[in-house]
């Protein structure tokens, strides 16, 4: 591939890897509320009470719209809760509300010919829209396929018309665990066959002239999920078709912090590079708690075209449309094979005490005399100029300045971190393992032979306020050389904001791990002071375990329970919220296991693709289990569910009794 070749094959999904530079689109107007081109990037959620309760439904919108919503999404899963959005939109007006409303759509194209008569939108989820889903592998000659694409048509036709009649605007939604199962004989469950599953029904619209369209590729997978949006955007280029607004969003992401950060490793990884003109952050919480994340997340790019200037990417080293981790030698237990590697700042702690090492999870046993490990247990500490002056705990590393290392008498799982210039001058240094500081402002031939060392490992750190281009950048500056130095990002923000920071690390160096780029994570407290030590382990903890829900959400380091869990919305079928809590009490020690936890029958089992188990609604105070896409135990009334997803944890054998 020639340079020329590259630097198109980067523009098809955005317009730089190094200038902050939103993709143009065409605008679509939602009611009153523009969306791409050059409107701000656009807030949304979805309400969770009974689409028939109106007056619920409008207090709640209410709720929502406070709290920063621009779109208000409601499911319409038939006629009745389709007509009665006009019930609900009315009762706003009254109010003094005129956000738009957008409409819910899966498996009724009558509900949604209804609705899109009323609200200023309907979403379409393509994947059962007008297919079924069976989990059968079809066999389609081409004469059988195109029979096939001819029968959408027929049923999505209508659909359209009303919507340039009625000057309704449209998602075309595709969702990674709802792909149909033609979709999935053909393309196979990837990337690839979630765009096809949106561009058949775009090419129709387009047929039609109908231009009003917004597209998004979801899923609770972060990288299947970056992975489909920037196809999606490289194949409307390559087909010719419109530049269309997209709408991003990580289904299932789950709550609490688990949930901001796997939505922000999703998210915030397409933003960076200019993709995105509406969010939504889907959590197992009330829907008046998305919208100030979501804020959060578009603000940080507000400001972002005076950043400082990176040197321009000509050919770009890896595939952005394929997972492949970087290939790096292992040094002791770094890089290589092994799982990416957690780093935690305890340098500002004075006369550290053994107690004070719970923050980094590894627990001082007074009465046995031992530590303990749980499963955030860092894998370093960096003590900066103040070595810890005990006996290490059992598993853990420490990391020491130079200028202090070099005076210690016990080196034993001590290692130095340098300065490039203190490395290349030092007569002293570990034969085991050596960490260097750098930027890429230290990119230098130089820097180039101290790489090739085989005790070096760099770790990587930035000022520049586009952090994630320019942290790349310096890995495809290693990429291009051949070199296959270790490398751990380390991050220090400015702004002492425990949001803040959960998102921005979960984009900067989520967003690195996505596509491979990656051997450890370093969330650094320089920048900020403290005025007791009691506050200060409270954020090292803090950071830590932000550190391990990166890694987890990234899908490059698994350290406890997956929850895959819908955010709930007008068809669940029981108080998700309160599920998930009792299922995650019970169930949050199974390191690594993955459970889907689902309020209905449209959400499951197709959007938890890649649970191992699964916990679906099916019918007011029924319960169905699954085991991957398996139905297990049908109709479990939901006071024994619980404890039936247990029974059926221990028999697969991945049950382990907490300790």
């Amino acid at each position: 591939m020639d340079n020329m070749e590259s630097i198109l094959s980067i523009k098809r999904y955005c317009n730089s890897l190094t200038r902050y530079s939103r993709r143009k689109t065409r605008v679509v107007n939602i009611g009153n509320v523009g969306i791409g081109g050059e409107n701000p990037i656009r807030v949304q959620s979805m309400t969770t009470v009974d689409t028939m309760d109106t007056m619920g439904s409008v207090k709640q919108s209410i709720r929502m719209i406070e709290a920063g919503c621009e779109l208000v999404r409601i499911t319409a899963p038939s006629i009745n809760e389709a007509k009665n959005l006009e019930n609900i939109k009315n009762e706003l007006k009254k109010r003094g509300y005129d956000t738009p409303l957008v409409a819910d759509i899966h498996f009724t194209p009558n509900a949604a010919e209804v609705a899109a008569r009323i609200v200023e939108k309907v979403r379409v989820n393509p994947g059962n829209y007008a297919d079924k889903k069976k989990f059968e592998e079809i066999e389609y000659t081409d004469v059988a396929y195109e029979a096939e694409l001819e029968r959408i048509r027929n049923k999505f036709t209508p659909l359209v018309k009303i919507c340039k009649e009625y000057g309704t605007a449209m998602r075309i939604g595709t969702n990674h665990g709802s792909l149909s199962d033609r979709i999935l004989s053909r393309y196979g469950d990837t990337p690839l066959g979630m765009v096809e599953s949106a561009l058949e029904f775009l090419r129709i619209c387009e047929d039609l002239n109908y231009y009003d369209i917004v597209l998004s590729m979801k899923a609770s997978n972060t990288q299947v999920m970056v992975q489909a949006y920037r196809l999606l955007v490289q194949k409307l280029d390559e087909e010719g078709l419109q530049p269309y607004p997209l709408h991003l969003g990580v289904t299932e992401a789950g709550e609490a912090e688990d949930g901001r950060i796997k939505s922000a490793v999703g998210i915030g990884t397409l933003l960076e590079d200019g993709l995105g003109d509406t969010v939504r952050v889907s959590l197992t919480e009330e829907p008046e708690f998305e919208a100030p994340v979501a804020q959060t997340l578009v603000e940080r790019y507000a400001l972002r075209n005076g950043h400082k200037e990176i040197p321009e990417v000509h050919e770009i080293p890896i595939d952005p449309f394929v997972y492949s981790k970087r290939v790096t030698r292992e040094v002791l237990n770094i890089g290589g094979s092994n799982v990416p590697r957690v780093i935690t700042d305890i340098h500002q702690i004075e006369n550290i005490e053994y107690k004070d090492l719970k923050c980094t999870g590894h627990i001082y046993l007074p009465e046995l005399d031992k530590f303990g490990m749980n499963d955030l247990g860092t894998d370093f500490v960096y003590s900066g100029s103040k070595p810890i002056p005990f006996m290490l705990p059992n598993g853990l590393k420490e990391i020491v300045n130079f200028e202090q290392w070099k005076s210690l008498e016990d080196r034993h799982d001590r290692y130095p971190l340098f300065r490039l210039s203190e490395f290349i001058s030092a007569s002293d240094k570990s034969v085991q393992l050596n960490f260097i500081s750098v930027s890429i402002e230290d990119w230098s031939q130089e820097l180039i032979e101290v790489s090739k060392n085989p005790t070096i490992v760099f770790i990587l750190h930035t000022s520049n306020d586009h952090a994630l281009p320019e942290l790349r950048r310096f890995y495809f500056y290693l990429i291009e050389h051949k070199l296959d130095v270790t490398v751990i990002v380390k991050r220090a923000y400015e702004e002492k904001n425990a949001d803040k920071t959960l998102l921005y690390s979960a984009t900067d160096i989520g967003g690195l791990l996505i596509d491979g780029l990656g051997d450890g994570i370093f969330l650094s407290t320089e920048n900020y002071s403290y005025s007791n030590k009691e506050e200060l382990v409270k954020d090292i903890k803090f950071l830590n375990d932000t550190s391990f829900g990166v890694l987890q959400a990234a899908r490059t380091r698994m350290s406890k329970t997956e929850y895959i869990s819908c955010p709930s919305c007008g068809r669940t079928l029981f108080d998700l919220q309160e599920t998930t809590a009792m299922i995650r009490k019970r169930t949050d020690h199974l390191k690594g296991v993955k459970i889907g936890i689902m309020g209905c029958i449209v959400n499951g089992p197709g959007e938890m693709a890649d649970a191992d188990y699964g916990y679906v609604g099916s019918g007011r105070g029924k319960i169905t289990l699954y085991k991957g896409k398996e139905v297990v135990k049908k109709g479990i009334p939901s006071e024994m569910a619980l404890d039936e997803l247990i029974e059926l944890i221990k028999e697969y054998g991945d049950w382990r009794d907490p300790e």
